[in-house]
């Protein structure tokens, strides 16, 4: 077992997808990153036990056969695979009372968070769905002049990854020269804090490379002292795509910056797409020989390993859609799915919804 690609992962999880149960007898198990196979595979086992109360014979024999099927493979496995493991297994015939017991196990391209065991009609694929609309992340920070708290967005869900006090009293209760005084302790531990914060977002964002951009949100004297002051390194700091005017620095914050920030979000989203197009329509014009837009050529193009990148749009048909990804993946094309959001991706749809920048140049001949 390897870890999946997300081409390679999409592909498994359109196929999972079209197997129906007739009873609930399709299972599902998600092992978390980090945690002991052996503990789940104790608890298959319990489950066996359970699966012989189920009246139907045929429900029973496929949910038990499942079973042991599974717990077979946890059997010849160490340890869990380092970004956790989804197992499917059930009898998927599509003949009443014929046999064909298949076993998909998947480690996915990023950390399992959940934990699951489900016996249901169709196999659980949510969590496989989501790893697929994730290709990027969010940093995340608000913070106040008393705590801060920074955060990951992965797709639709916020991580809180650490929270932090800055130890700075509240009111100013003395007076004249005292006054000032604790005003120049308070800057100053202020400006501690800040680079405490800092730290903790180089040591937490510097070497991500799926970072795509950063959020920043508080109220506006604070987060503004904290951008402007420069206390960033350079390469987090001209990463930063938003600063949002929010009053909570805690998880409940971190929420609020995300949903004020839709917007911003949406955009980057486009913005990629757009650069995408722009680039394969550059080429198409001035290096005709380097990029193509119809099937039969691009079909050609992939079988001799010449596609760099391959476009794709959602509006494709399904079948050609799988079958062109496939071939990509076969030759370690990059694919990337366009959608008809925008007017260059309306554009794309139009002219073949397919294209192609090739690595190399093709003989007319071979095309």
């Amino acid at each position: 077992m390897t870890q999946l690609t997300k081409l390679e992962l999409e592909e498994i999880v359109e196929q999972l997808g079209e197997y129906k149960g007739r009873h609930t007898e399709l299972i599902s198990v998600y092992i978390s990153s980090g945690y002991d196979v052996n503990s789940v595979q104790k608890q298959l086992e319990a489950e066996k036990s359970t699966a012989k109360n189920i009246k139907s014979t045929a429900t029973r024999k496929n949910v038990s056969d499942a079973l042991d099927k599974i717990v077979r493979h946890l059997k010849t496995l160490k340890r869990t695979p380092k970004n956790g493991l989804a197992l499917f297994c059930g009898n998927v015939s599509k003949k009443e009372g014929q046999d064909d017991l298949q076993l998909w196990d998947i480690e996915p391209p990023m950390p399992l968070k959940v934990r699951l065991y489900r016996c249901d009609k169709e196999f659980v694929l949510d969590t496989l769905k989501e790893q697929l609309e994730i290709s990027e992340v969010f940093g995340l920070l608000v913070m106040d002049r008393k705590e801060a708290t920074i955060g990951l967005l992965e797709g639709k869900r916020i991580e809180v990854l650490q929270k932090m006090t800055s130890g700075i009293p509240g009111k100013v209760r003395a007076g004249g020269q005292s006054s000032q005084r604790f005003h120049r302790i308070t800057e100053g531990l202020t400006k501690e804090f800040y680079k405490r914060i800092a730290d903790e977002m180089r040591k937490i964002f510097f070497d991500n490379k799926r970072l795509k951009g950063i959020l920043v949100g508080g109220p506006i004297p604070t987060k503004d002292e904290f951008l402007d002051g420069k206390y960033m390194v350079t390469k987090l700091s001209e990463n930063v795509i938003g600063r949002i005017d929010i009053g909570n620095s805690d998880e409940s914050g971190l929420k609020e910056l995300v949903e004020k920030s839709k917007e911003i979000l949406s955009n980057q989203e486009i913005i990629y797409e757009k650069k995408l197009l722009e680039n394969f329509f550059e080429t198409l014009g001035e290096k005709p020989d380097m990029a193509l837009y119809k099937e039969e050529p691009i079909r050609r193009a992939l079988e001799y390993g010449a596609v760099k990148i391959l476009l794709l749009s959602k509006k494709l048909d399904k079948d050609i859609l799988k079958d062109l990804k496939r071939k990509a993946r076969d030759m370690s094309s990059v694919v990337e799915i366009i959608s008809t959001d925008t007017e260059e991706g309306d554009q794309f749809q139009k002219l073949s919804g397919i294209g192609a920048i090739l690595r190399f140049k093709l003989e007319l001949k071979f095309l």
